[in-house]
């Protein structure tokens, strides 16, 4: 399994119209299913005045978590085209929001399903890609005198280490990626001393 995966790499817009409605897609690099919601809530309030707000989401390197909402258009017609649209173009941690104006005239399932998936696309075409690597945060332990043996690990691993404390007792937080979890894993379990927590 591979530990590289594709994000978008800015937030973007896209726009489609049909028969006076307007759809605008608004795209966003997200992580947290708390980040989806913080920004979903907000364009509720700055297009308080649109018809409906929907929108699909994938987090994680695999993709595995995920939804789609149809904010109260058809079932099928919005949230699963615009995830379609994200799935198509292989990415991940992205949230597609689609804004839309009623413009009096309906345009059928059809209709919406094309408006909802173009203005998608166009949204996630213009936000340009992003190469992401997959990896877990480690919070290391160890006693001073096993110093060279934890830092010869994050050398050979290419680790960069940050809040390193070092005194009779030494921790640092290294992060690892997936591909180089076992080797890390092994590698601390033979050091004197030395203790590893995964930070979630």
């Amino acid at each position: 399994m591979t530990d590289v995966y594709y994000s978008i790499a800015s937030p973007s817009r896209g726009l489609f119209r049909d028969n006076g409605s307007r759809f605008i897609a608004l795209a966003y690099p997200v992580e947290t299913v708390a980040e989806v919601k913080a920004i979903v809530e907000g364009l509720k309030k700055e297009y308080h005045d649109a018809r409906h707000h929907c929108f699909a989401y994938r987090l994680g390197h695999t993709g595995e978590v995920f939804r789609a909402s149809d904010d109260g258009e058809p079932a099928g017609s919005a949230g699963r085209q615009i995830l379609a649209q994200i799935d198509s173009a292989s990415l991940s941690d992205v949230l597609v929001v689609v804004v839309r104006y009623f413009g009096g005239i309906k345009l059928g399932i059809p209709g919406l399903i094309r408006a909802y998936r173009t203005s998608a696309s166009d949204a996630i075409e213009n936000a340009g890609t992003v190469e992401k690597v997959a990896s877990k945060l480690f919070l290391v332990s160890f006693p001073y005198l096993s110093m060279n043996a934890v830092m010869k690990t994050v050398k050979d691993l290419s680790l960069t280490p940050s809040g390193q404390e070092f005194g009779s007792a030494c921790r640092m937080e290294l992060r690892v990626r997936l591909s180089s979890e076992d080797i890390f894993r092994s590698r601390l379990s033979v050091i004197d001393g030395a203790q590893m927590e995964e930070i979630v």
